[in-house]
């Protein structure tokens, strides 16, 4: 059983594997550290990624690479590595370089000082001031809202012990929040952090979409405040829709011909009361399907190929 196992996805990273693979084995190799696996699993990469990750693969015997048939997205396919590891600690990093290999030593001697779970947290706001503003927003309202606290600025960059990834296989899991495990395990969590890079080659694969989903699976997976939230405003607002009723109603009927009700109440009403529904209606729909994700037990992955395992 190797002593560390390091994972990354990748997806579209030709032009970063080589570098990557090349840093992190220099980082071992300074450690003093020969006894590690490197597992890297790709999402159907279209660039020649699956032919690099063979040729790197044929050198050495460490680096295992699991292709799979299609995208399967950044959340499941990192999971599903995580769970073919076999070392005693884990590290999770991306292979596009912006989680610096050289933050190995830090993490392994935290991990030797008995920590469960050594996490990186960005120390500089990256992308546009717009968009560290509403991540910024996002982590107060999850604060607020979810059930454990959650780590700002951690994107899963870490290393775990081994009874960390075998609560996390437990967990079973078909769509999970890493994040989120991470906080609601209870191991104590050690932080250490760092200056985020940027990119040298390539351009990111996250866009608009994947950070909403990683959003909303933050809130839906650690807390069922939206759901009694709705409930107690949905209560709120037809209290006061009866109220604003039997007003008028008096009015009318005490001020009959001088009191012309007009259509103004009518469409403000009509309009307030259609869009607090639509949001309601839209958090119930990310629980649903939530739910329907989870009864569904889909396979986080499907493998096409398998090579050093």
């Amino acid at each position: 059983m190797p002593r560390f196992s390091v994972i990354s996805g990748t997806f579209n990273e030709r032009e970063n594997v080589d570098e990557f693979v090349t840093r992190i084995a220099a980082m071992f190799t300074s450690l003093g550290e020969a006894d590690y696996e490197l597992i890297i699993i790709d999402n159907a990469s279209t660039d020649g990624t699956p032919e690099r990750l063979r040729s790197l693969a044929a050198k050495d015997p460490r680096i295992k690479v699991i292709l799979n048939t299609r995208n399967f997205g950044h959340i499941r396919s990192p999971f599903h590595a995580l769970l073919q590891t076999s070392g005693e600690a884990v590290i999770c990093m991306a292979s596009d370089l912006q989680d610096p290999p050289e933050m190995i030593p830090a993490l392994i001697e935290k991990w030797r000082a008995g920590a469960k779970a050594v996490v990186c947290v960005k120390q500089s706001e990256d992308g546009a001031p717009l968009f560290a503003l509403i991540r910024r927003t996002y982590y107060r309202i999850v604060h607020a809202l979810a059930d454990t606290a959650i780590i700002e600025n951690f994107t899963g960059f870490g290393l775990y012990d081994r009874a960390v990834v075998d609560y996390c296989r437990n967990a079973d899991d078909p769509y999970p929040y890493f994040r989120g495990m991470i906080s609601e395990i209870g191991f104590p969590v050690e932080q250490i952090p760092y200056q985020k890079p940027g990119r040298k080659r390539g351009v990111t694969k996250n866009n608009f979409y994947t950070l909403y989903d990683l959003a909303m699976l933050g809130i839906t997976n650690h807390s069922k405040v939206p759901l009694r939230l709705a409930t107690m405003v949905g209560f709120a607002m037809s209290l006061l829709s009866l109220i604003v009723g039997l007003v008028y109603l008096l009015y009318k009927l005490f001020f009959w011909q001088s009191f012309p009700l007009g259509m103004a109440p009518v469409v403000i009403g009509l309009f307030l009361f259609c869009s607090v529904q639509l949001f309601f209606i839209g958090i119930l729909g990310e629980y649903i399907g939530a739910i329907h994700t989870h009864v569904a037990k889909r396979p986080l992955v499907v493998e096409k190929e398998r090579i050093n395992f």
